[in-house]
């Protein structure tokens, strides 16, 4: 699926684990992601989040109501303790930087904070009002409000706080729910470098079309995608159904170009990937979306049905998702006992218990992980290790031990705050330490060796069911 997994590699950013919040409470979903991605069951659907900012916060422009729901929230929810001349300081220089982008040197006076909400409060709404009434006409007062909000979540120095806009949301939303867009069902990536990477997606037009995983967009319709952030070039790909986009590529590290001119479909995509192999059932997930938990659960019957001799579920490059579907997922391994807990700032404790669904059986488990296995990932991943159900094997996992809630916003966007850390059923904190396999298998992230020959991790996982298979003859 056309989806900016991530702003530089697809779990980097992308990796997140969140809940979606209304005003009632919070409302568990996930990020399929899969830095997009998909959902879970929700009270009320899908679109329980909308918010009365006027009767939550009282009168005000809708501006000045967003900003002062922002400032509420960040207060309220974030995982830290935050000060108030932190998120002053964040409006002022997330205004101040747009308008530089705009080739503007903003006159606009910095606000010291009182200590006081109501009136810390004011004084953001203060200067966006003077920001209003000297740029608004020329920039738009949607922008800078969105550069306001921008600058608040920004100066709080944690990657996965954001604004996101309504067209932000709008493809985090597609991507969790598994897609429903023209496309030509791909997944991209962008790595450190700026280069644009897809990855075909089996039986999809992409696919179909002969292109290869790793492969780097050099150009869409003749428009260079160099410089470009991934949301944009996702755009580019994007369209009506029935419609053709020509993309020029190279391999990953290859010179030779490659042209495409592939009709674009309705794009629903599975996030399971799944087949017998050597008497293995090999069970690849790129994300834990809504349908994730189901497509899993087929997998493994399906494997038990064909007689395995023991189980790969293949984690590798999966940024992450529904925090109730990576613990759907874990119970079909984890029989009882907690998964994971979730601890907020004031140390309250939220504990996810294993569902007493297991169905993998006794055959033997291999969980495939690298660096770019994330946030629900790890969450699977730890229950597995911590209870001995099965071998971790490739290398360290990303490291992303915290989780986000998503508030929707009037003007169509949202705000994603980080709101608790959570820890593994032995209480390991894995926030930028990541998850060390049992079995380290050293091999280069390019995701065009996944499942294939030179995939030595992939044959170190065989290798290993081999063992155990031998030993449970004995």
């Amino acid at each position: 699926m056309e989806l900016p997994l991530s702003p530089k590699v697809r779990t980097l950013l992308a990796a997140l684990i969140v809940l979606i919040a209304a005003l009632a409470g919070a409302l568990f979903l996930g990020y399929r992601t899969g830095m997009q991605s998909a959902q879970t069951s929700f009270e009320g659907g899908t679109d329980v989040a909308s918010i009365d900012l006027q009767s939550l916060l009282g009168q005000g422009s809708s501006d000045e109501r967003l900003v002062d729901f922002a400032f509420h929230k960040v207060e309220e929810a974030f995982y830290e303790p935050v000060q108030a001349q932190t998120l002053l300081d964040g409006e002022h220089k997330g205004l101040v930087e747009y308008l530089s982008s705009k080739h503007v040197r903003a006159a606009l006076p910095a606000a010291s904070a009182s200590g006081i909400a109501a009136t810390d409060r004011a004084k953001l709404n203060e200067e966006l009002a003077l920001a209003e009434e000297r740029y608004g006409a020329k920039f738009g007062n949607t922008e800078l409000t969105q550069a306001a909000i921008s600058g608040m979540m920004d100066a709080l120095k944690d990657p996965y706080t954001v604004y996101l806009s309504p067209h932000e949301i709008q493809s985090l939303d597609e991507s969790l729910d598994g897609g429903n867009f023209g496309g030509i069902g791909v997944y991209i990536v962008q790595d450190n470098k700026g280069e644009v990477l897809v990855d075909p997606i089996e039986d999809l037009p992409a696919a179909r079309a002969g292109m290869k995983p790793g492969e780097v967009v050099l150009d869409v319709d003749g428009h260079s995608t160099s410089g470009l952030k991934l949301d944009t070039v996702e755009r580019m790909i994007r369209g009506a159904a029935g419609t053709t986009v020509r993309i020029t590529t190279h391999p990953y590290k290859k010179a030779d170009r490659r042209s495409y001119a592939i009709v674009r479909e309705t794009i629903h995509v599975p996030t399971v990937k799944a087949k017998m192999e050597d008497g293995f059932d090999y069970i690849r997930l790129s994300d834990f979306g809504d349908t994730s938990s189901a497509e899993i659960k087929r997998a493994l019957l399906f494997g038990k049905r064909q007689g395995a001799k023991g189980y790969i579920l293949d984690l590798r490059d999966n940024g992450g998702g529904l925090l109730d579907a990576a613990v759907d997922i874990s119970s079909y391994f984890v029989p009882s006992g907690p998964i994971v807990s979730m601890i907020d700032r004031a140390g309250n404790r939220d504990t996810k218990d294993a569902e007493g669904d297991a169905v993998g059986g006794t055959a033997p488990l291999v969980v495939l992980v690298n660096k770019y296995t994330a946030s629900a990932s790890e969450i699977t991943s730890g229950a597995i290790q911590d209870y001995h159900v099965g071998k971790l094997v490739g290398t360290r996992t990303f490291g992303k031990g915290v989780v986000q809630s998503i508030y929707r916003l009037q003007d169509g966007g949202a705000l994603k705050i980080t709101t608790a850390r959570y820890v593994t059923p032995l209480g390991r904190d894995i926030q930028h330490k990541g998850i060390e396999p049992d079995v380290v298998v050293t091999q280069s992230p390019d995701p065009s060796l996944i499942d294939t020959p030179g995939d030595r991790q992939l044959s170190a996982a065989k290798a290993l069911l081999r063992e155990a298979a031998a030993q449970g003859k004995q």
